[in-house]
């Protein structure tokens, strides 16, 4: 069973800057993509940031040159610095891991993390 363990977040003044982290754990045979999605009250979800295995990252561009998504594949741990947060990035934020468990799984599947709060005030 995959899961993924976030951490960070919190409440912060428009302007400032949190780190979010999030560990994969459990079996798992390839991590094809780590990335982060948010949701604010009232919306749907919505990717932030993804970093495929082997490909470019790729951000929304509401958060382009502000955030930076990095992994540490050894860790299996994606990351997000956010800065010059604004009230707007106020959401729950999702790691999310596309995995294949093992070698005879042809589709990956996506696994969530349980969320965490990020609150900017303004």
């Amino acid at each position: 069973q995959v899961q993924l363990v976030e951490s960070g977040g919190g409440l912060v003044q428009a302007g400032g800057s949190l780190s979010l982290s999030c560990a994969a754990s459990g079996s798992m045979f390839s991590i094809n993509a780590m990335g982060w999605y948010r949701q604010a009250p009232g919306k749907q979800r919505e990717l932030v940031a993804a970093a495929p295995s082997g490909g470019a990252t790729n951000y929304s561009d509401s958060v382009k040159g502000r955030f930076a998504i990095s992994r540490d594949n050894a860790k299996k741990t994606v990351y997000l610095q956010m800065n010059s947060l604004k009230p707007e990035d106020t959401a729950v934020y999702y790691c999310n891991a596309v995995v294949r468990v093992s070698p005879f799984e042809r589709t990956p599947r996506d696994y969530w993390g349980q969320g965490t709060q990020v609150t900017v005030s303004s």
